[in-house]
């Protein structure tokens, strides 16, 4: 909990900068991290492009997406705890080296290999937000980080519009799509720049141990088979020996790494941070939020550029069409509510403005099952819904900026953010697996029903993540008086 006067955030005088010098961190680090979303969005609506410039199948194609995330979920907690260890300022500079060879990589490459392994390298992009967290804790006060962290999500949430757009405006029928990649490298060089410039030197644990590298192997391998079966399980089968094979793996795994970091002395996550009681049931919201977020994103821009006269819904809409007049308007939207969120933390509680939030994305996904018969109403209710996304994303770094010390700030969001994308890619398989088995009669095309159920759990999803955190919130006051230990200093959790 962010309380109103925010006693519990630390911000020491040492590690402040005059505030003539500091007004121009925050707008730097939106930039920065505004590339995460667009590099995510804008690989998505080229899918089919790149299969047929390269001359692969769909299947083949996927790893496009899916390297992306594998690398996302296993880097991002490393370089969290990294950030923690050594300062943020060294490993954000080398994250956007490392995304900048990806964007070059997959701009000058006409292989599938090489751009799998470029976007491999674009993966690191996704700690950007959580080391952006732990910069502006270590730099401002308790109001203007809450403010900051809102301003800084919205921005977030922006960019994958953003990347929507470039990608229906650079690639046009029959278009390279290596046109967006060469945009990505303008965009990733841009931001290694602007955060030379701006983000401090500083802030590293004066206490440093190693990375673990068994707990580093251990993570990667659970995660990865976790991911993978998620996204093939459709075209494997989600009963068939290597779906349930790879699913059993990355649990067992990830069991054995649970239990390693328990027993060592110095653990990349130390196990508290993931199961403690004052953030799990963060970690936990974010997994639904991340589900409701993905299925209103894919649910709604296939829903719209579906032929009316094919099935009997949608609107035709190009993917330009879809991403200026379906989807922009709620990204703006969401801007605006994640700005507005800081104030309404220090003046209602976070975890209040969070169940808030998650009753507005309940309302917006209703409206969006009941009504879509017109592109108006769609509109509408992504608007709606976008408010929620962008409020929810924009509270939960607030809720755990309280509940860690500030030396576990960069690994503790890296954690809540693989939580969101584990969240994303169990809606993936689900709005796929909707959409491949309900379908218009006599046909392969996904029926409207379909997207409806998708839209249903989209809502069950945000109001489930509401009472899971009024829920944990209740859990942490009840409890408020005992301790738990980190493996070093012990805190309140």
């Amino acid at each position: 909990m962010v309380t109103k006067d925010a006693e519990s955030v630390t911000v020491t005088n040492q590690t402040r900068r005059p505030a003539s010098r500091d007004r121009f961190l925050v707008p730097a680090l939106c930039f920065v991290v505004m590339t995460t979303a667009v590099i995510q969005t804008a690989v998505v609506p080229l899918l089919p492009a790149m299969a047929s410039q390269l001359g692969v199948d769909s299947a083949a194609i996927g790893w496009v997406v899916t390297a992306n995330l594998l690398a996302a979920a296993v880097s991002t907690p490393v370089l969290g705890r990294l950030a923690d260890r050594r300062g943020p300022r060294p490993v954000l500079l080398g994250i956007l080296v490392v995304v900048l060879l990806g964007s070059v990589l997959c701009t000058g490459t006409g292989r599938l290999p090489l751009l799998v392994l470029g976007r491999i390298l674009q993966g690191a992009a996704f700690a950007l937000f959580p080391i952006g967290v732990a910069v502006l804790r270590r730099r401002l006060g308790p109001r203007r980080l809450l403010s900051a962290i809102g301003l800084m999500s919205g921005i977030l949430a922006i960019g994958g519009g953003l990347g929507m757009i470039a990608a229906g405006v650079l690639c046009t029928e029959g278009a390279d799509f290596r046109r967006v990649f060469g945009l990505l490298v303008v965009l990733n060089l841009a931001a290694l720049v602007v955060a030379w410039v701006t983000v401090p030197r500083g802030g590293a644990e004066t206490s440093r141990g190693g990375l673990d590298p068994v707990g580093v192997a251990l993570m990667a391998v659970g995660l990865s088979a976790i991911l993978i079966a998620l996204a093939e399980g459709g075209r494997w089968g989600w009963g068939s020996p290597q779906t349930v094979g790879a699913a059993a793996l990355g649990m067992v795994v990830s069991a054995g790494w649970y239990l390693h970091e328990r027993r060592t002395r110095s653990p990349l996550v130390p196990p508290m941070l993931l199961s403690g009681r004052r953030v799990a049931g963060t970690h936990l919201a974010a997994f639904l939020v991340g589900m409701a977020m993905y299925i209103q994103f894919l649910g709604s821009a296939q829903f719209v550029q579906a032929s009316r006269a094919a099935v009997g819904y949608g609107f035709d809409a190009s993917v330009l069409r879809t991403s200026l007049v379906v989807l922009l308007p709620g990204s703006v939207a969401g801007v605006t509510a994640a700005m507005a969120s800081g104030r309404f933390v220090h003046r209602f509680r976070a975890d209040r403005v969070f169940v808030a939030a998650c009753g507005i994305g309940v309302a917006g996904f209703a409206v969006l099952a009941v009504a879509h018969t017109r592109l108006w109403q769609v509109v509408v209710a992504l608007v709606v819904i976008n408010v929620f996304v962008s409020a929810s994303f924009a509270v939960l770094p607030a809720l755990l900026v309280d509940a860690v010390p500030p030396e576990f700030t960069g690994v503790t969001n890296g954690i809540n953010a693989i939580a969101r994308t584990f969240g994303s890619s169990v809606a993936g398989a689900l709005v796929a697996t909707l959409l491949a088995s309900v379908t218009v009669p006599g046909t392969d095309l996904a029926s409207e029903r379909a997207f409806v159920i998708a839209f249903w759990v989209g809502g069950v999803a945000a109001g489930a993540a509401g009472l899971v955190a009024a829920g944990a919130e209740r859990a942490r006051r009840k409890h408020a008086d005992r301790g738990v230990r980190f493996g070093a200093p012990s805190v309140n959790l």
